[in-house]
C-alpha cells in the first residue's frame, strides 16, 4: 500500500501543471494561450493575465512572435449601434497591485498574417514587451475549442485606453 501511494505522489509531482506563469521582476505572467484558429486562419487572437506585484504602474507597449508576420495589441468594442469592432492599442497601463486580463472580448494580443498552421497542443513562442521591464520571453499554449478566425474583421484606427 505504501508503494502505491509513493508511486501515486511521484505521478502527481512529475505531471506538469495544466496552466502556466512567468515571473519577471514584479510582473506575473499568467497561462498565456492561444485558441486553435481555423486551419486556413491567417490570424489568432492571444490572451493571458498580467500581475503588476510592484508599488509602480507599468505599460505593456508591444509584443513581439516569429508565429506571424505582424503582432499587435488590440482591443475589442461594442459600439452604440451594436456594432463589433476591433481596434489597435499603442500601450496598455497595468497599475501597481493590480491584475489586468486580456481575453475574449477586449483586450487581447493579435497574431496576423500567421506563418504557419497552429495546432492544438503547440507552444507559440512570443515576447511581451514593457515599458520597464523590457521584453519577456515567453510561450502560448495553443488550446482547443472556441476559436474564431479573425482574418476578416474590421480593425478601426489606433485608440489608448
Amino acid at each position: 500500500m505504501k508503494a502505491l501511494l509513493t508511486l501515486a505522489i511521484a505521478m502527481f509531482l512529475a505531471t506538469p501543471p495544466s496552466a502556466h506563469e512567468i515571473i519577471a521582476g514584479d510582473l506575473q505572467i499568467i497561462h498565456p494561450y492561444i485558441p486553435r484558429p481555423q486551419a486556413s486562419a491567417m490570424a489568432a487572437g492571444g490572451f493571458l493575465a498580467i500581475v503588476n506585484n510592484g508599488t509602480e504602474a507599468e505599460r505593456l507597449i508591444g509584443v513581439e512572435s516569429d508565429a506571424s508576420k505582424k503582432v499587435e495589441l488590440h482591443e475589442s468594442k461594442v459600439d452604440a449601434n451594436g456594432i463589433a469592432m476591433m481596434t489597435h492599442v499603442e500601450v496598455l497601463e497595468i497599475p501597481a497591485g493590480v491584475t489586468v486580463s486580456l481575453e475574449q472580448g477586449s483586450h487581447h494580443i493579435m497574431f496576423m498574417g500567421l506563418t504557419a498552421p497552429i495546432a492544438e497542443g503547440q507552444l507559440v513562442k512570443g515576447a511581451p514587451i514593457f515599458e520597464k521591464a523590457g521584453r519577456i520571453e515567453i510561450e502560448f499554449e495553443v488550446e482547443p475549442g472556441g476559436a474564431m478566425d479573425h482574418s476578416d474583421r474590421e480593425h478601426g484606427a489606433s485608440t489608448q485606453p
